[in-house]
């Protein structure tokens, strides 16, 4: 798949605007400010076709992007964000009204930040995308911040530990200023649209 070929598509405030879907969806979701905007455009080899900004609750939409025959998706981030609360509480129903409809899901990337303890809503997450049975995988962000490899290989484990409920499911370190981790989380992708 030729990722820089990637183009926004739309943005939807609703989930029941959502269009039906007819292409295999691989979606991102994460804590607000965890790097999903610009781990995307990594992905996409793209500088500035998905919206990065420093303030967290950029993404307050559910966006579409389409490669060939693969829709990617930016689901707003949860967690803390510079909006009003009233707008943090559309965001919920709205990730939840998504996952929730018959779509053809091929893998959801669910970004984590390394550099933290997993949080609560980071495990209430994944426990919805296993209850609901929706493929998915862990990307540990910003991989770049610690200082050795050894240091990223000890903060998955423990990070790991720390989502003992998720079993067996793929996680990947990843650096979206360094590139680390881009071309495996690609193949992953790849696969998982072969298998969808």
């Amino acid at each position: 798949m030729n990722y820089h070929l990637a183009k926004f598509v739309a943005s939807y405030a609703q989930a029941d605007q959502v269009p039906v879907s007819i292409r295999p969806e691989i979606s991102f979701v994460g804590r607000s400010n965890v790097g999903k905007s610009s781990l995307m455009n990594k992905v996409f080899s793209r500088k500035d076709l998905v919206k990065v900004s420093q303030k967290p609750g950029c993404t307050q939409n559910i966006n579409f992007f389409n490669v060939g025959e693969v829709d990617f998706v930016d689901l707003p981030g949860y967690g803390y964000a510079k909006v009003s609360k009233a707008e943090m509480g559309r965001w919920r129903p709205l990730v939840e009204g998504y996952f929730k409809q018959d779509r053809r899901f091929a893998l959801c990337v669910s970004l984590i930040d390394i550099r933290h303890e997993v949080s609560d809503l980071d495990k209430q997450m994944i426990g919805f995308l296993q209850s609901h049975e929706i493929p998915f995988m862990i990307a540990f962000t910003k991989a770049d911040k610690l200082s050795s490899k050894s240091k990223v290989r000890a903060q998955v484990a423990t990070l790991c530990k720390q989502l003992a409920a998720a079993g067996d499911v793929v996680v990947l370190p990843v650096s979206s200023l360094k590139g680390d981790g881009i071309a495996d989380l690609r193949s992953l992708i790849d696969d998982a649209i072969a298998q969808a």
